[in-house]
C-alpha cells in the first residue's frame, strides 16, 4: 500500500511548452541529419560546402563576394575562408581578386564543381524523398508555414528567408 509520502512526484518532461517544441525541432533536425549526413560523407562534403556550392552555380556565369556568399548560406560559416580553402583545394570553386578593389575576393563555381552537383542532384532528391516523403503535401506545406512564423520574428528583415507582410 503507498502512502502520499510514499509517492514520488514526477517531475514534468519539459519545463515549458517552449522548451517542448524547441527540444522536438532540434530532435528532428538530428534525425533529418542523419541521412543528409550519409549522402555527402560519401563524398567528402559538408552540408555547408554543398549549399555553397548551389549558391555558386545560380551565381553563374558570375562569381559572388565571399562576404555575399556568407550571408545567403542557410547556416552561419563560422570560418567561410576555411571552407573556401577545401573547395578550392578540391578545385570545385576558384577565388579572386578584383583589380579595382583587392580587398574584395570573388568566388566562383568550377565546371569540377559543376560536375559534382549535377552527380549529386538526384541523390540529394532521394534524400529528401527519405527525410520527408512519409508526409502529404498538404502536411508539408503546413510544416513550411508553422517553421516560416517560428522563425520570421529572428529573420533579417529584407533578408531572403524573411516572409513578407501578405496584403
Amino acid at each position: 500500500m503507498t502512502t502520499a509520502s510514499t509517492r514520488t512526484v514526477r517531475k514534468p518532461r519539459f519545463d515549458s511548452l517552449f522548451q517542448e517544441a524547441y527540444l522536438n525541432l532540434w530532435r528532428t533536425y538530428d534525425r533529418l541529419k542523419v541521412v543528409e549526413d550519409e549522402l555527402f560523407v560519401r563524398f567528402d562534403l559538408s552540408a555547408q560546402q554543398y549549399n555553397a556550392l548551389r549558391l555558386l552555380e545560380a551565381a553563374q556565369p558570375g562569381t559572388l563576394p565571399t562576404l555575399a556568399l556568407g550571408t545567403k548560406l542557410i547556416s552561419r560559416a563560422p570560418d567561410m575562408t576555411r571552407m573556401l580553402d577545401r573547395l578550392e583545394e578540391r578545385k570545385l570553386v576558384h577565388r579572386e581578386r578584383k583589380p579595382e578593389n583587392r580587398r574584395v575576393v570573388e568566388v566562383g563555381i568550377s565546371p569540377v564543381g559543376l560536375s559534382l552537383l549535377e552527380e549529386l542532384s538526384g541523390l540529394v532528391r532521394e534524400g529528401h524523398k527519405r527525410q520527408l516523403g512519409h508526409l502529404a503535401a498538404r502536411e508539408l506545406k503546413q510544416l513550411i508555414e508553422l517553421l516560416q512564423a517560428a522563425r520570421d520574428p529572428h529573420e533579417e528583415p529584407g533578408g531572403r528567408w524573411h516572409k513578407p507582410p501578405r496584403d
